[in-house]
């Protein structure tokens, strides 16, 4: 069984940082691509950051210069550094990983967290 945890989430003013943390636990090969996502009140969850298997990084347009990315493949998680935080970053953050389970596996499978609060203070 493969679980995903976000944590770091919390309540932050304008301006401030935070840094999420997303660790994949349980028993598979090796994890691909982990993405950060977030979903604001009635609105549809939108890519934040993505890291892929090959250590490229994409962020969305709102986020770029903001937002860090990284990994620690020795650990399997998956980080977000947030600095410079608005208001309109508030938002449940979620992460996935692509989960890659045995070694000659011809597929990956994509494993959601719980998610966790984003709250920014004007």
């Amino acid at each position: 069984q493969v679980r995903v945890v976000e944590s770091g989430g919390g309540l932050v003013q304008a301006g401030g940082s935070l840094r999420l943390s997303c660790a994949a636990s349980g028993s598979f090969f090796s994890i691909n691509a982990m993405g950060w996502y977030r979903q604001a009140p009635g609105e549809q969850r939108e890519l934040v950051a993505v890291s892929t298997g090959g250590g490229i990084t994409n962020y969305a347009d709102s986020v770029q210069g903001r937002f860090t990315v990284s990994r620690d493949n020795a650990k399997n998680t998956a980080y977000l550094l947030m600095n410079s935080l608005k208001p309109e970053d508030t938002a449940v953050y979620y992460c996935n990983a692509d989960i890659i389970p045995k070694k000659d596996s011809r597929f990956k499978y994509r494993y959601w967290g719980q998610g966790t609060q984003v709250t920014v203070s004007s």
